[in-house]
């Protein structure tokens, strides 16, 4: 029996690639009575008609269920900013290079079944994000990161940090990473920044190329907000989730603050962080 009586489907770009997954999940939602919804950026690249399964053309943010996703991270992430701060979990299939918060691969899906899905056989995550405003910009979330780059041909940029009105340092460098916990295993793991296990409480804060023999990643304590000042020339580029977003001025402030529990990800019940963590990175040996 279903306990999802509606779905949101987000895919990738490339749909010749899910294109037999779709139909069976299309297949499994008629024989559990479920309707999916699918945006009308959707329905145009899978090219769906509608019928009593399949709702086309649907509101972005149409009242559903679920959020099913058959994508990569960049997709997983659309799914997650697009119901953050509702009640909707999402459920991924990896089809990235990395898929590091899909729940199932795709040659797993059979054994699984999407009837285990629609009957909510999975765990759910609370995921934090981080809250980021700018002088010139309303706040926005990022589930990954914020990351703060000099434009290209630019100088090497100079950015001081400072948490709770305490200035940490000013560092010469290409930029800057804020990660959640879910995205630290990205940008800032490939700067050497410190892996944070799902579950911890803070942000992680690390550099991009620094000229420097001193700087240090940094973990923000949750209640903390820290501050990012351009104290370059030029201005840096920000960017939420991978996405360009805004810039910083020199002499603006980019504001950054932990809010848990702003999205949900369903996992396969039992799963381990270090376990993925182990299946996606390699064993962490020397």
């Amino acid at each position: 029996m279903s306990c999802i009586a509606a779905a949101a489907v987000l895919t990738h770009n490339r749909p010749h690639e899910t294109r037999a997954l779709l139909e069976q999940l299309i297949a499994a939602a008629r024989e559990y009575g479920v309707v999916l919804h699918f945006d009308a950026d959707e329905t145009a690249k899978l090219g769906l008609s509608g019928d009593d399964t399949v709702v086309v053309d649907a509101p972005r943010r149409a009242p559903v269920d679920l959020c099913i996703v058959f994508g990569g991270d960049g997709t997983i992430l659309k799914g997650l900013r697009r119901y953050c701060g509702t009640a909707v979990p999402v459920f991924a299939v990896n089809f990235g290079e990395v898929g590091f918060l899909a729940a199932l691969e795709p040659e797993e899906v059979d054994e699984f079944g999407f009837g285990r899905v629609f009957s909510c056989d999975f765990d759910v995550l609370h995921l934090p994000a981080i809250a980021m405003e700018t002088g010139g910009n309303g706040p926005s979330k990022a589930f990954n990161d914020v990351s703060v780059h000099r434009k290209i041909g630019a100088r090497v940029a100079q950015l001081a940090y400072g948490v709770e009105g305490e200035e940490v340092g000013s560092v010469r460098c290409d930029g800057l990473v804020i990660c959640t916990p879910a995205g630290s295993t990205g940008y800032n793991l490939a700067n050497g920044g410190p892996v944070l296990a799902w579950g911890v409480e803070g942000f992680g804060v690390s550099f991009i190329a620094p000229h420097s023999l001193t700087a240090r990643a940094l973990v923000v304590a949750p209640g903390d907000t820290l501050r990012v000042t351009n104290h370059g020339g030029d201005a840096v580029d920000v960017s939420i989730d991978g996405r360009p977003a805004c810039e910083i001025a020199p002499g603006e402030v980019l504001r950054a603050r932990f809010e848990p529990g702003a999205g949900r990800l369903a996992q396969l019940p039992g799963a381990s962080f270090y376990r993925r963590l182990r299946a996606k990175f390699g064993r962490l040996s020397s």
